[in-house]
Parts: structure tokens; C-alpha cells; sequence
């Protein structure tokens, strides 16, 4: 891997991108494919040819390229952070003694087993249903997954204000179709899960029969949490996922369960009502709680916390953990390099840390001011298109408009930083620090239960992230640093392949305003019906189109993808495209230039398209396809650009081809 010096961001620009092409990437290209057959092809076959995932990645694309490029950047931050030199500042000190702690395997497999004996000691004591709440949330400050999700979230109803919430969880499997499924595929995997739990068992000194009978509680008792579990369609559904109950609501909804004992053990303020979002969830949770035996939920207490913690322990525990969860569900060949994960590991524990150090190297103000204008230039298009939607009555557009002039955004990095510190990091205690860490994080977020929102923060997302993010609670379009670079932007390319890359990122952000589900929050982040019947028909009309259309496009082998999932994205992906080329051709003013023999509109479809370049393993498709709300890269261009006459008129497509919808599909 090429590692970047720590430089300006106009440096570092013309350094990365020296040898990049100021317009269309020709070498990324298929020129013998037709792009009315197959856009994908023609746009990145080139690039897939020579860019195959490498043995440690079950998915290679342009996101990740450039992730690996920031990957560099961040390398030498934290490189420069772990020396202790004298003066050493306390951002510095935290950064580069976390990365060093993850580094020092010797002391790490020294430890072994030890770092965590307590916690098994403490699981293997607890003898009743009445002391299991508690440990739930001792595991849960830690940052294991158990049962469910506690914690902050904005009140959909009153956006300014945060309450307690309370959300399905707890299943180790990527979803619960992975337990209830009977299909060839689903039947193996379940199995190989077991092997992989038993192996997980024998490292922390079971038997072998042991071991195996205990992955068979597990795998029982996780089936029954899936069969309560919502689906992930449901879930995308915000006012099924609203319920307001009070705590002695609660405590009568799923009775076998601690609830005041859970809350004071969790660290939570008092608070008298939450949103138990999946309340049938909770009930059946606590009448599976009922039907086990303690013995079977101290085993999945047990597995839950060796899964959550098993990159902090010995090589023993991180290898087997890859050989499932990377290797045989993920179809990666091998692990990542350990300066790469340790790299990750110190950008979700001190994330901001982080992202402030990162956008002092990588992101400037010159950098941000020209993003601000092509998000200008995309409010203005998306502005215009809502207004010429033929299908949308007055009173409706009126409050699409508002909402839209409500937007706020936010580049590069968020208006305020998290604090880390009464986070201590200690250099040779890399258990202990991701327990500090964790339990930080932890404290933060029951602080914020009761209080206004905190608008300004981002949860999701660090600086350095390669991606970009809507928030309903706030109505915010938010795009970090990290994506704010080659291929999807370049302050010295050609600006018709600059809205393609990332102009189409933005107006992505913008659709998902407006989209299946953010269609129902107002411009305050409030969940509210601001449409008409009419016009609400209309556009559910007008979304079932592309939901039936991407669930017939083909994932992997028999596995189709799931349109209802990958709706928001799909729709996200095309009023994108589509604003974006409104506000090209609004900036252009009808320049018509051609750049290496490709018009404007042309190379502003091959800059979409090669955003998306991508090779991904087999297993990451059948993965992806039952958990992603995203399309695999080549839907996501091609169903994009065979519902546009834009791109058939850019390309002189003709009826009957393939990249030409006989029943296209637009939302926005």
C-alpha cells in the first residue's frame, strides 16, 4: 500500500492525481460493448479487467480505491501520533497510543484469554432471570450486542427533542432470514456457524462436546429471537417503527424482564415514556426470555461477548472470527493487514480525533467552497424539477419546496466535535482501550436522553468515510471529507464529470428527502402526512415501478434482489442522476464543447458510471442482497440510465435495447 505525506489539500491533490485523467477515465472502458446494451460494461469493463478484489477484500471498487488512498493518509497521522516525543499534544497522544496498543501482538497474545476471564467469570454467575438485565447492560457498555438497542434517538414526532428508544437486536447472523430460510445455501450456513461457535467455545476452554452442545443452545435460541424480528422491509417503514410507551407500558408489554434494573445498570437518565420501535419484538423476547433456561442465555451472553471482542484478543480468537465472518460469509481469501484494521479500530473508537487530524491534511477551505457551489447548483435543479413535476398538485409542492429550502448542510465534517477527553488510552492496554472507549461512547450517549437534539452531530460517519449520508431527524445532507475527492470529484477536472461523480452523489443525498420513507418527515425533521391522498397515490404508483423493476435484476445465481429493500437507494440513485444533469446543463449554459470525442452529457453519464466500477466475491453478493439497501454497482448504473431519455438521447439508444425501458420508471 502507497502511503501519502501530510500535505495541503492542493498538494495533495496534484500529487494523488499527477497521472489521472482531467475528463472521462478511457482506461476504465470497455470500448467493444455497447453502452445501449450493457452501460455498465462499456463505462467499467476496462477497470474490472485489471482491478481484481485482492485477497483480502470480498469487494473492490472505487469507493474502496479511494478509501485506500485516505487509508495512506491516515496511516501517516497515526504513525506520526505514536512516536512520544515531548510535547506530544493530548489528541496525538490518544491517537497514536490506541494504533500502537492494536499493533504490539506480543503483548496482545500475551494477555491472551485473561483480559476478559472476568467478564466470563461474572456471566457464569449470574443464576436467575432477575440478575440478566443487568448484565445486559454491563455487556452492552462494553460494545457487545445483546438482545436489543438502547439508546438516544430524535423523537420522530418533535424532532429538537432526544428520548430513550428502544430497538430489535441481538441476533449474531447478518439478518434474520439467515435462520429461517431453507434453501440449500441457509441450511450450510447455519451449520458452518455452529462449527464456528463451537471452535469459539474450545478457545475459551470448553470441551469439544461441550462446546459443540453449546452452539446448538445458541443457534436455537438466536432462531427464536428471528422468528420475533421484524423484516428489513418493515423496518424501513418509519410509522410502523414509532410506538410511544410509557415504562410501566413497557414492563406490562414484556413482563419477564428487569426493566428499572436494566435502565439503572445501563447508566440512563429517568425518563418516564420511549419509543419501543418494534413492540411485537419486545413482547416475544420476553417470552422467549421465560422459555429458556438460564444455562441457554448465559451461553449467548458468552458468545455475544467472545464475537464482539475477538479482534481485541489473541490470534486465536481474531483468526477464527475471520475464517467465518471474513472468509467463508464475506468470500474474502484473507484478512486485512494488521496496521489496516488497527487503522479502523482507532477510527471508530476516536472517530473525531480522527476526522479533525484527517481534514487538516486532506480537506481546505478552497476544497469546501467548490462543493458548496455544486451543492447550490443541485438545491436549484432539485428546486426546478419539483416544480415541473406534472404529477404533483399545489398544496403538496409547496411543502416539498419548504422542506427543500430547509435543507441544511453540511461538508466535510461536522459543526461540532465529539469530546474524548475522559477517554484514557493507555499504550500498552489495547483491551483496555477499546473497553474505555466503548463505555465512553456509551456515557455520551445516555447523556443525551431527555435533551434537546444535538443537530450538529454526526453519528454515523467520520470525516475520512468514503460515503455521505441524508438524516430525517434533521433534514441534513451531509457529505465528509473523505468522498470529497478523486474519482468523484477534482477541482482541475472537467466539470461535466464532476457532477456525474460526485454531483450525482449530492443530488443522491437530496432524493432521499424524498424518497419512500423521507417523503414522510417535513422540513423539521418531523414525522408528519404533508401530502395530499392524491398525490401520495401518485407517487406510491410511481415508486412501485422501480421496486418491481430492480427485483428482477439477478445478484448472484438464483438470488434476486429485493426491490422494497433497495427502493429508497434505487429511487435516491435516479432523481440523483437526474437533478445532477439538470444542474450540468444549467452550469454549461449550452456549451456543447466535446472532450475527447464525448459530449457533455456523455461524459457526465461515464462520470456517474464509474463511481461504481466494482468486482465483489460471490458470497458478498448473496450477503448484500439480503441485508443492503444498496444495488450491487452495475444495477445501480444501469437501472439508472435505462429509465432516463436522457441518456438514450445522449447515446442514440433505440427501442428494444436493453439500456431503453419499454416502462420506465421516475419518481423525482
Amino acid at each position: 500500500m502507497r502511503h501519502w505525506p501530510v500535505l495541503a489539500f492542493a498538494a495533495l491533490a496534484a500529487v494523488l492525481h499527477a497521472a489521472d485523467p482531467k475528463s472521462v477515465d478511457q482506461s476504465a472502458m470497455d470500448r467493444k460493448a455497447s453502452p445501449c446494451v450493457d452501460f455498465y460494461q462499456y463505462a467499467c469493463g476496462g477497470w474490472m479487467a485489471r482491478n481484481p478484489a485482492p485477497p483480502d477484500r470480498p469487494r473492490w471498487g472505487r469507493f474502496a480505491e479511494l478509501a485506500d488512498h485516505n487509508e495512506g493518509v491516515l496511516t501517516d497521522i497515526l504513525q506520526t501520533a505514536a512516536v512520544p516525543r515531548p510535547g506530544r499534544s493530548e489528541i496525538d497522544q490518544k491517537l497514536g497510543d490506541y494504533y500502537q496498543s492494536c499493533l504490539d501482538t506480543a503483548v496482545i497474545n500475551q494477555k491472551g484469554i485473561s483480559v476478559i476471564q472476568s467478564e466470563l467469570n461474572r456471566i457464569g454467575e449470574v443464576r436467575s432471570l432477575n440478575e440478566l438485565p443487568a448484565e445486559v447492560a454491563r455487556l452492552q457498555r462494553m460494545g457487545t450486542a445483546t438482545l436489543f438497542v438502547f439508546g438516544p434517538r430524535a423523537d420522530a414526532k418533535n424532532s429538537n427533542r432526544t428520548i430513550a428508544s428502544l430497538t430489535q437486536g441481538g441476533l449474531s447472523l447478518p439478518d434474520r432470514e439467515y435462520y429461517l430460510k431453507t434453501d440449500s445455501a441457509s441450511v450450510e450456513t447455519r451449520a458452518r456457524f455452529q462449527q464456528h461457535v463451537a471452535k469459539m467455545f474450545q478457545l475459551a476452554g470448553d470441551s469439544e462436546a461441550a462446546a459443540g452442545e453449546r452452539a446448538r443452545v445458541l443457534l436455537d435460541l438466536e432462531t427464536k429471537l428471528a422468528e420475533a424480528s421484524s423484516d428489513r422491509v418493515s423496518l424501513r417503514v418509519p410509522e410502523k417503527n414509532y410506538h410511544i410507551l410509557t415504562r410501566k407500558d413497557l414492563a406490562a408489554l414484556a413482563p419477564n424482564f428487569d426493566w428499572d434494573g436494566y435502565f439503572r445498570a445501563a447508566g440512563a437518565p429517568e425518563f418516564e415514556s420511549l419509543d419501543v420501535r418494534q413492540p411485537d419484538y419486545i413482547k416475544q423476547m420476553s417470552a422467549v426470555l421465560a422459555s429458556q433456561p438460564i444455562d441457554a442465555w448465559k451461553t449467548y451472553l458468552e458468545y455475544h461477548l467472545l464475537l464482539a471482542v475477538a479482534p481485541h484478543l489473541s490470534d486465536a480468537f481474531d483468526q477464527e472470527a475471520f475464517d467465518f465472518w471474513g472468509r467463508y460469509l464475506d468470500g474474502a481469501r484473507q484478512q486485512r493487514p494488521r496496521p489496516s484494521r488497527c487503522l479502523q479500530d482507532v477510527d471508530s473508537a476516536l472517530g473525531d480525533l480522527l476526522g479533525r487530524k484527517y481534514v487538516e491534511s486532506a480537506f481546505g477551505p478552497e476544497a469546501k467552497a467548490r462543493i458548496a457551489k455544486l451543492v447550490n447548483a443541485l438545491v436549484a435543479a432539485l428546486n426546478r424539477d419539483i416544480e415541473s413535476l406534472p404529477w404533483m398538485t399545489k398544496e403538496t409542492r409547496e411543502a416539498a419546496l419548504a422542506k427543500l429550502r430547509a435543507f441544511t448542510r453540511n461538508i466535510g465534517y461536522p459543526n461540532k466535535w465529539r469530546d474524548y477527553s475522559k477517554t484514557q488510552v493507555i499504550r500498552d492496554d489495547y483491551f483496555g482501550n477499546f473497553v474505555r472507549a466503548s463505555g465512553g461512547r456509551h456515557e455520551q450517549q445516555m447523556g443525551r436522553i431527555e435533551q434537546p437534539a444535538e443537530k450538529d452531530e454526526w453519528t454515523n460517519m467520520t470525516p475520512p468515510t468514503v460515503n455521505a449520508f441524508y438524516s430525517q431527524a434533521t433534514n441534513s445532507i451531509n457529505f465528509p471529507a473523505g468522498i470529497l475527492q478523486y474519482p468523484f470529484f477534482d477541482p482541475q477536472r472537467d466539470t461535466a464529470v464532476n457532477f456525474g461523480g460526485i454531483g450525482s452523489v449530492i443530488g443522491h443525498e437530496m432524493t432521499h428527502g424524498f424518497d419512500d420513507a423521507g417523503r414522510k418527515y417535513d422540513g423539521a425533521g418531523n414525522l408528519r402526512d404533508w401530502w395530499t391522498p392524491a398525490d401520495a397515490a401518485e407517487f406510491e404508483k410511481r415508486a412501485a415501478c422501480i421496486a418491481n423493476e430492480y427485483s428482477g435484476f439477478t445478484s448472484v445465481a438464483d438470488v434476486k434482489l429485493n426491490g422494497r429493500l433497495t427502493l429508497g437507494e434505487n429511487t435516491a440513485d435516479n432523481g440523483g442522476a437526474r437533478v445532477a444533469l439538470m444542474a450540468l446543463m444549467d452550469t454549461l449554459k449550452d456549451k456543447q464543447d466535446k472532450v475527447d470525442g464525448f459530449t457533455p452529457e456523455q461524459r457526465f453519464f461515464l462520470g456517474f458510471a464509474q463511481v461504481f466500477c466494482e468486482n465483489i466475491s460471490p458470497e458478498q453478493r448473496r450477503l448484500r442482497a439480503l441485508t443492503d439497501p444498496h444495488s450491487p454497482g452495475r444495477w445501480r448504473v444501469n437501472g439508472t440510465v435505462q429509465n432516463m431519455p436522457e441518456f438514450q438521447k445522449a447515446f442514440s439508444c433505440k427501442a428494444g435495447q436493453p439500456m431503453v425501458s419499454a416502462n420506465a420508471c421516475r419518481v423525482w
